[in-house]
């Protein structure tokens, strides 16, 4: 199980690092996602998922860490989710805003084919 869901965050981080280096604004916008999506999974898997143990102390349950999982990352990952979705509303109006300024989607505000508008006697 452990090397299935770490194979799946190296996927995931992977996926989301070569969609941040492209020249896209959508591209950015969902590499950061991605990326920020394997950051959760990571951080949920450093504490211990483990099906039929509960995270709260019972009564009659000794208190040790082989009868409880750890409920910190799973507070430190729903709480990103919440601050990871509004950055990313942030970032799709920022794109939008660049893309209605700049009349394209390319990062660096350059037009995709390579010119700048020199040929056409913009300075």
């Amino acid at each position: 199980m452990e090397l299935l869901l770490a194979t799946a965050i190296g996927a995931i981080t992977a996926t989301g690092i070569y969609l941040a280096l492209r020249s896209r604004t959508f591209e950015l916008v969902l590499g950061m996602t991605l990326i920020s999506y394997a950051v959760n999974l990571f951080i949920f898997a450093m504490g211990r998922p483990v099906a039929g143990r509960a995270p709260i102390l019972r009564e009659g349950v000794p208190t040790t860490l082989e009868h409880y999982t750890d409920p910190l990352p799973q507070a430190l990952v729903l709480t990103a989710i919440v601050i990871s979705f509004a950055m990313t509303a942030v970032l799709i109006v920022v794109a939008l805003k660049l893309r209605e300024v700049s009349g394209g989607d390319h990062v660096d505000g350059g037009d995709p084919a390579g010119d700048s508008g020199r040929e056409r006697g913009d300075p």
